[in-house]
């Protein structure tokens, strides 16, 4: 006999299952005390704030392709969590949810901190569920694991009510759930040769969150075979590695002018994986809705994304590994030495759109990115939240690592903290860099204490320029000269870091960078940088006066 505790870490065990992130609750005491029965086996990673752990979760399922787990208590906790379930699924992200809940006898009578979490998250992930019994909790388990990774990956929320978890049962352990990737037809490859046959300007995208080290290989002989110019999707750098000479750059926000402008001018595009959402179409607009301007192969895991917007040419449902690696096996066609060239010129106008001039401010941040692109090792994480400052490493620095980039698809502030935090865990000998805005890192900046509780060493370079950059950014262009509540008054980071047991560096010049990111380096833990880019910093070639000298001063109005 074993309590639904014990029952339930030993499914997890069984999904290979080898770390939870969450909160420590009440309502799942007898969880926590079966967690220390399996310390060995598996890893509780104990966070400040059920988001940040959430966060955590999802960022540390990008990063092994397998699924998250994080586990909150009821009511509060898993309303903080809320932000990184739908981060996950938006991103696509494999990730299970567990949730302490009230005992089952007091449903329905509003008891302390009761949700019915079935309304509360449906619309935010695949599956909500509640366990009645121990003896049903291995079938849950295994059914939340598959329907996280079948199809479009998502999150799974598994409700747990306390005396379920307390209940004994005899109830034996299941094999592992069984993933069942789905294979491209032979009639849908042969229509794939065809329209690359007659392209003389392809474009091969890649998005989504499900790829296998195999596709991810399998891909990029693809690009070389068939001489495809390759982009990403928004916030998709980890999929191709960013120094290939067929790399062009990310599609959508952040994208221009290249590879927007090829897109454009594309005459197929070949999407592998990406569900085409606003980010990489920016809007919609840079392939046209519905119908593109080009012919366009969709190709997705998840039969309900398949021409649910794009009246695509071609639809392909199929998991992008098995996809890329039938594309591997196509013969080279006829137009492959026009389209090589075209596939140089591509990638010579995006190294020319990465040649930053200098920039203004105390400290130029295209100094900086082109520093870490050289210094930092090919297996390095990169880690970003929100706003402007994440444009620096999305666009500007050289991600090589197969899924080496932790970002959210959704745009919300505060994951790149606890990401980075998750990157360590998944590779502790591996570089986890975090670069974000002084906004984004206050976000979940407690999950630094995490770090160094466990003795990780993230670095964290906070790009301070006293604002919420971006907000301020559209204040700006639709309200030039109307600042209105964008403006933040910061601590000294470095100081903070000292505080919380780590290490500390403040940078004020360009010159002060590389020496203080050495230091922080050699430091051997967690580390904030603190750059001091100043107020008129906005991003990329963007200042507050640029912008402002741009705008017409619009009538004052009046309320």
């Amino acid at each position: 006999m074993r309590n639904g505790g014990q029952i339930l870490i030993s499914a997890l065990l069984q999904n290979s299952c080898k770390a939870v992130f969450g909160v420590p609750g009440e309502s799942y005491l007898t969880a926590l005390d079966a967690l220390w029965e399996q310390a060995g086996l598996i890893r509780y990673v104990t966070c400040r704030q059920e988001g940040g752990a959430c966060f955590m979760a999802a960022a540390y399922a990008d990063a092994i392709g397998e699924p998250g787990v994080c586990f909150v208590t009821r009511g509060p906790g898993a309303m903080n969590a809320a932000i990184g379930l739908h981060a996950a699924y938006q991103g696509s992200t494999p990730l299970i949810l567990l949730v302490g809940q009230i005992a089952s006898a007091h449903r329905d009578r509003e008891a302390f901190q009761e949700l019915d979490y079935r309304r509360v998250f449906g619309p935010m992930s695949k599956w909500v569920a509640e366990v009645d019994r121990p003896s049903r909790i291995p079938e849950y388990v295994n059914r939340a694991w598959r329907t996280a990774v079948s199809g479009r990956p998502g999150p799974v929320v598994l409700v747990l009510p306390e005396d379920v978890l307390k209940a004994e049962s005899d109830t034996p352990d299941l094999k592992p759930a069984m993933a069942t990737p789905v294979a491209p037809l032979a009639c849908d490859m042969a229509g794939v040769e065809a329209m690359l046959a007659n392209s003389k300007r392809p474009l091969l995208l890649l998005g989504g969150a499900n790829w296998t080290q195999a596709g991810h290989d399998a891909i990029i002989q693809a690009s070389e075979t068939l001489g495809l110019p390759v982009a990403v999707g928004f916030r998709r750098q980890g999929l191709f590695p960013n120094d290939h000479p067929n790399y062009i750059g990310n599609l959508g926000f952040g994208g221009a002018p290249m590879p927007n402008d090829y897109c454009r001018e594309a005459d197929l595009i070949l999407a592998v994986g990406s569900r085409l959402g606003d980010g990489t179409t920016l809007k919609f607009s840079l392939i046209p809705a519905p119908t593109p301007h080009c012919p366009l192969v969709h190709v997705h895991p998840g039969a309900e994304e398949l021409g649910r917007l794009y009246q695509a040419d071609l639809l392909v449902q199929a998991d992008p590994s098995a996809f890329a690696i039938a594309l591997a096996a196509i013969a080279p066609s006829g137009g492959n030495p026009r389209r090589g060239a075209i596939c140089a010129s591509a990638r010579r106008r995006y190294l020319a759109m990465l040649d930053l001039a200098a920039q203004p401010g105390p400290v130029d941040m295209g100094v900086v990115m082109r520093f870490l692109s050289q210094r930092l090792p090919a297996n390095s994480f990169m880690t970003t939240g929100a706003g402007n400052a994440s444009d620096w490493p999305n666009i500007h620095f050289r991600y090589r690592r197969f899924r080496g980039a932790l970002a959210p698809v959704c745009g919300a502030m505060g994951f790149g903290v606890p990401a980075a935090v998750a990157a360590k865990i998944a590779d502790p000998d591996a570089p986890a860099i975090y670069i974000g805005g002084d906004g984004d890192f206050l976000m979940n900046g407690q999950e630094f204490a995490t770090a160094v509780q466990y003795g990780l060493d993230p670095i964290f370079i906070v790009v301070d320029n006293q604002s919420y950059g971006t907000i301020r950014m559209h204040q700006e262009r639709a309200y030039p000269g109307r600042n209105s509540g964008t403006g933040l008054t910061n601590p000294d980071f470095a100081t903070v870091a000292i505080g919380y047991g780590g290490h500390g560096e403040t940078v004020e010049t360009t010159d002060d960078f590389a020496p203080a990111f050495e230091r922080a380096l050699a430091s051997g833990k967690a580390a904030v940088i603190h750059v001091k880019v100043g107020v008129e910093h906005l991003g990329p070639n963007m200042t507050v006066s640029t912008l402002t000298d741009r705008q017409t001063p619009r009538r004052r109005l009046s309320y």
